[in-house]
């Protein structure tokens, strides 16, 4: 359903999907251009988008879609709205506010009835957006910081599955921004020395720019983590490598000797041996302690004898 609000000097049309004649009646009616690809990517409903014209009259459009919410587990649950912005008119289609949590709409309207054109007021809208953003991102930061010490008091394949699933969200929110990213760069284009000194252009701006260099950080944080884990299991995965090679060379002498002794010739001299038996453990011990031994001084058994300590990494 149909929705206007007037500002000073310019108009914003909130329509629904299904209003696509309207939409367009509204277009032609203002004399601009109508973008036939724009309202087919209304219709389809599918992806980000974004498109730049100055008609011949000198008057600037940026249009396009925008995902603004994505599910981290569903690929298909996403919201995403189409814009249509001029100087002094901006048309919305689809935005659910309502899914928004962090929102103030009153506030959003008031701020908007304060403009001078639709670009300032899409960019207030735009920068709401951001707001709902940023306050998801510290959600994420607050579960990365339990993940970090998660991964220093008990690291183990769940702990792995975490940071992977961290790593997949932090993938989902910089999908969600470079699109913003780029309408930002957009706006700027195409209204360069209308808003880029503007306040309002200021701020949305420096909320994009928040947003993206606290993803850049968290992204350089779970990498480190990654990172780590890969050091912890390559240690992990030598010790005990050498671990199963030293009881191998350790155990030698029994298996040697016993092979030896469990052969089934009919002439063996040793059975006859009043002590073999006695004799036989003295040798496997022995050779056993002895080979023990050396490994010892060699250092070659490393630290596989000291037991694991609580709250370490490689003990």
């Amino acid at each position: 359903m149909e929705k206007s609000i007037v500002p000073k000097n310019w108009k914003w049309y909130q329509f629904k999907k299904n209003e696509i004649n309207r939409i367009k009646q509204i277009i032609e009616n203002d004399n601009y251009s109508f973008n036939k690809k724009w309202l087919d990517q209304v219709g389809k409903n599918r992806t980000n988008c974004l498109r730049i014209e100055i008609l011949d009259n000198e008057k600037k459009i940026v249009s396009g879609s925008l995902i603004y919410k994505q599910s981290v587990e569903e690929e298909r649950d996403y919201k995403i709205f189409h814009f249509y912005v001029t100087n002094d008119q901006f048309i919305t289609v689809d935005p659910e506010l309502s899914s928004l949590k962090h929102i103030n709409y009153e506030l959003m309207l008031r701020q908007i009835d304060r403009t001078e054109n639709a670009v300032d007021g899409f960019l207030i809208f735009l920068g709401e957006l951001m707001n709902e953003l940023l306050v998801e991102i510290d959600e994420f930061e607050e579960a990365l910081k339990t993940l970090i010490w998660g991964v220093f008091k008990k690291n183990d394949t769940s702990i792995l599955d975490k940071i992977y699933k961290r790593r997949h969200e932090l993938l989902v929110w910089k999908n969600l921004l470079i699109p913003i990213k780029e309408l930002k760069m957009g706006i700027e284009e195409v209204y360069l020395d209308e808003v880029s000194k503007g306040k309002i252009f200021t701020c949305t701006c420096k909320r994009i720019e928040r947003a993206m260099t606290l993803l850049n950080e968290y992204e350089h944080e779970i990498d480190s983590i990654i990172n780590l884990e890969e050091v912890i299991s390559s240690h992990r995965g030598n010790e005990i490598m050498k671990t199963l090679t030293v009881i191998t060379t350790v155990f030698t002498p029994i298996m040697a000797l016993g092979s030896l002794w469990g052969m089934n010739f009919k002439h063996m001299p040793e059975l006859e041996w009043k002590f073999g038996y006695l004799l036989s453990l003295i040798l496997i011990v022995v050779s056993t302690l002895v080979l023990y031994g050396f490994l010892k001084i060699k250092d070659w058994t490393g630290d596989l004898l000291k037991g694991k300590k609580n709250g370490s990494f490689f003990k």
